[in-house]
């Protein structure tokens, strides 16, 4: 199963340890003391490779735009829900080791498990064949998505997302607040906070308050998740 799948991610791995890893959830390591390990660790540095990855391309392939606009796109594609559409597209989930309750309950097909997952694979290929072969996946996989995203402006619901995500885990609706504002009035520059209660989660620059605040909340929903 572990040959097909890196057919698909066009890696042999040097150490197929690795990329077992990956697909362990922390739920399977709670029944099974001789799995001393989760796909955690490995999630948070394919995130950082992720985000890296995402930036170089959109800085060198839109010269023209403002961080803030760049920054609603970056979260646009590294999103749980593209994410989790690629983790289906490769059939992720039937490789996952979850608990027995967590398996009943659909862990292998939940967004945010196969999100994750996502994450923890490119996170094992960058230490097992480093930055290119990671680049390579995020080439192949995920900015083809880039031209959808575009033409539905799905890079503009990063507000939205925001809201529904601290609204679940806080049960708190977010404000925005002026942080500073330089420029002439004619070519204002403004930069907006992104807060919870009275906790600062993300920061956003833009032409306009309303562009700012898209980008602070892109920043925030990294932040929140």
């Amino acid at each position: 199963m572990m040959k097909d799948l890196q057919k698909k991610l066009a890696h042999e791995f040097q150490n197929p340890k690795l990329l077992e890893l990956a697909f362990v959830h922390r739920s399977f390591v709670n029944e099974n003391r001789d799995c001393p390990e989760s796909n955690e660790r490995l999630e948070f540095l394919g995130d950082a490779v992720l985000e890296l990855i995402t930036t170089e391309y959109l800085f060198a392939k839109f010269p023209g735009k403002p961080e803030g606009e760049l920054t609603a796109l970056r979260s646009a594609l590294v999103r749980g829900e593209t994410l989790a559409e690629i983790s289906r597209e490769l059939n992720f989930g039937q490789h996952l080791k979850l608990s027995r309750g967590e398996a009943k309950s659909g862990g292998a097909e939940k967004p945010y498990l196969l999100a994750n997952v996502f994450e923890a694979v490119l996170g094992a290929t960058y230490l097992d064949g480093g930055f290119e072969k990671a680049k390579a996946i995020v080439h192949k996989f995920l900015l083809p998505k880039l031209p959808g995203i575009i033409a539905s402006n799905a890079q503009v619901d990063a507000k939205s997302e925001f809201q529904e995500v601290a609204q679940e885990k806080l049960a708190i609706t977010p404000e925005y607040r002026v942080l500073s504002e330089s420029g002439p009035d004619h070519s204002k520059i403004f930069e907006m906070g992104a807060y919870v209660g009275k906790d600062l989660f993300g920061r956003g620059k833009g032409p306009s308050k309303q562009e700012a605040e898209q980008a602070a909340a892109a920043e925030a929903l990294k932040k929140l998740k």
